[in-house]
């Protein structure tokens, strides 16, 4: 990694989104697209603003870098280097529609692949929590280290579908297990939620984008998580891209995993 590109870093920028998001949930223009942006999602002025934020910031560091952006696409600095994962809002349906739950969402990546995570941050910039997690040195949540659920029972099971017609069917007998299940719309801090320990279980069936989950995919590791496809299978070669790549089953260990998939494959 870069010198000055580290978890500080990145908090600098969290401390600046923090400060321009939330007053935007109630402009008159919040649920106006702007137009589609690279991942051909339609493009919120929210959206805007905090990509603006995050691409200054890292322009500012004056190191090569490969950005991948929801809204903006690949872009290279000065010839491309280090990637950066970066969604400046993870949630935002939510966030137009007055559901107060986004977030914004950072990884720092050797190479273009998932083994190649070094480093992520997601703000929660309305409540101001963040999650940070660096490559061997454990995950984080404003500065208390995380550590997913220990036993396994599955409490509290979080899901994501793209489309509830198709997906529910495949999930529907994981989710049924569960004594309780949430669907927040926004994967990165589901993922966080599962390296605090207040979820046993995330699951999306549908093959989801790279900037969604890089930076909870570190963080819950990080804490003890397992992460894998729906069906068991590795990700860690997985392409971080503009495309969706891969299905996501994340447990806070490896039993609560194996309870996941012996479920998920009765539902296939």
């Amino acid at each position: 990694m870069t010198d000055d590109i580290g978890i500080g870093y990145f908090r600098s920028i969290g401390k600046r989104l923090r400060e321009k998001i939330p007053g935007l949930r109630f402009s008159s223009t919040v649920q106006e697209p702007l137009e589609r942006g690279a991942s051909g999602d339609k493009t919120y002025r929210m959206d805007r603003v905090s990509e603006d934020i995050i691409l200054e910031a890292l322009y500012n560091t004056g190191h090569p870098l490969t950005i991948v952006s929801e809204e903006a696409g690949m872009i290279e600095i000065k010839g491309g280097g280090l990637r950066v994962l970066v969604d400046p809002v993870d949630g935002s349906k939510n966030a137009v529609t007055g559901i107060p739950m986004f977030c914004a969402s950072m990884a720092l990546v050797d190479g273009d692949r998932v083994s190649g995570l070094k480093m992520s941050y997601i703000i929660n910039v309305l409540t101001g929590d963040e999650y940070w997690a660096v490559r061997g040195e454990g995950s984080f949540c404003n500065g208390r280290r995380l550590r997913t659920q220990g036993d396994d029972v599955m409490r509290v099971v979080l899901y994501e579908t793209q489309n509830p017609g198709r997906d529910v069917p495949v999930i529907l007998p994981l989710i049924s297990s569960a004594n309780r299940t949430r669907c927040f719309g926004s994967t990165a801090l589901d993922l966080c939620f599962v390296a605090f320990g207040a979820a046993s279980v995330y699951v999306n069936p549908a093959p989801a984008r790279s900037f969604d989950f890089a930076g909870g995919l570190l963080i819950v590791e990080e804490a003890g998580g397992v992460v894998t496809n729906i069906e068991g299978n590795s990700i860690e070669d997985v392409e971080l891209s503009m495309k969706r790549v891969s299905p996501l089953l994340v447990s806070a260990n490896g039993r609560l995993h194996g309870k996941a998939l012996e479920r998920l494959s009765g539902g296939r």
